[in-house]
C-alpha cells in the first residue's frame, strides 16, 4: 500500500504537492468514491481516477547499466547532452518513465541503477542503509600506505570527516607516476571519491564504479544494460528495510 499522492506523482499526474491539492479539492476518486483525506493509502488493484479519468500506473522496473563516459546521470539535460535515460530508451522495449538512483559524474563510468520505483530509490540513497559502493580510480602520483590509512580512517571534506572506507592499492606505474586504487565507501556525498583522493594528494585521472551493494557488471560492456532479476530486487528491498 502506498500514499495516494505518491501513486499519482509516480503516474505523472502532477508533482506530489500538486497531487495533494487535487486530493484536498475533491478531484480524486478511489474505487468510485471521492477522497479528500491526505494520507489515504491505495494498493495496486485499487481504481484511482482524477476527475473521472483513470490514471496510468506503470509496473515497477529495475535496470542495471554499465555507464559509459560522456553521458549525464539524469533523466533530462538542459544542454541537450545525452543522458542515461536516453541510453535505455534507445531500446524500444524500455518505455517506462525511469530515472537513475544517485549519480555518476559525466566522466565517471560504471554501475548505475535506474528504476521508476521511487520508494526503493530513496531508501537505497539514504545514508542509514549504508549501501557499499566500490570504485577503482587511476590517480596522479604513487599512493603510499600512509595515504591508504588516511582514506581508511576518513578525511575532511567541507569540514566533515568521511566515514571509514576500505582501500587497496592495485598497481603503480613509476614511469608515468600514476597509481590504481580500489576504494569502497558507504556514503554518497558530492564528488566524494574524487575529493577524498585529492585530499591525500592524488587527483583522479579516471574513475570507474565496479559494484553497487552485491551487484556487479559481470557480462555487461560499456553502454550495455540488463533488467535486474526478481531475486536481486527482493534482496535490495530486504537490505533497505
Amino acid at each position: 500500500m502506498e500514499r495516494l499522492q505518491k501513486v499519482m506523482a509516480e503516474a505523472g499526474v502532477a508533482s506530489r504537492r500538486a497531487s495533494e491539492k487535487l486530493i484536498q479539492t475533491g478531484h480524486v476518486q478511489v474505487n468510485g468514491q471521492t477522497v479528500t483525506t491526505l494520507g489515504t493509502k491505495v494498493g495496486r488493484h485499487d481504481d484511482v481516477q482524477v476527475d473521472g479519468v483513470p490514471i496510468h500506473r506503470e509496473q515497477h522496473v529495475y535496470y542495471l547499466l554499465n555507464k559509459p563516459r560522456g553521458v549525464i546521470s539524469s533523466a533530462h539535460d538542459e544542454k541537450g547532452r545525452k543522458t542515461v535515460v536516453d541510453l535505455l530508451h534507445e531500446d524500444e522495449e524500455v518505455t517506462e518513465r525511469i530515472y537513475p538512483v544517485g549519480r555518476l559524474d559525466y566522466d565517471t563510468t560504471g554501475i548505475l541503477l535506474l528504476t521508476n520505483d521511487g520508494d526503493l530509490a530513496n531508501r537505497l540513497m539514504h545514508p542509514k542503509f549504508e549501501v557499499a559502493k566500490t570504485y577503482v580510480a587511476k590517480v596522479k602520483g604513487i599512493v603510499t600506505n600512509d595515504d591508504l590509512k588516511r582514506l581508511r580512517l576518513g578525511v575532511r571534506i567541507d569540514g566533515r570527516k568521511t566515514k571509514p572506507a576500505k582501500t587497496r592499492l592495485k598497481e603503480t606505474d613509476r614511469h608515468k607516476q600514476t597509481s590504481l586504487v580500489q576504494l569502497t565507501i558507504h556514503e554518497g556525498r558530492y564528488h566524494q571519491v574524487k575529493r577524498m583522493l585529492e585530499a591525500v594528494g592524488h587527483p583522479v585521472i579516471k574513475l570507474h564504479r565496479e559494484t553497487y551493494g552485491f551487484l556487479n557488471l559481470q557480462g555487461l560492456q560499456s553502454g550495455e544494460f540488463r533488467e535486474l532479476r526478481p531475486e536481486e530486487v527482493t534482496k535490495l528491498k530486504q537490505q533497505t528495510r
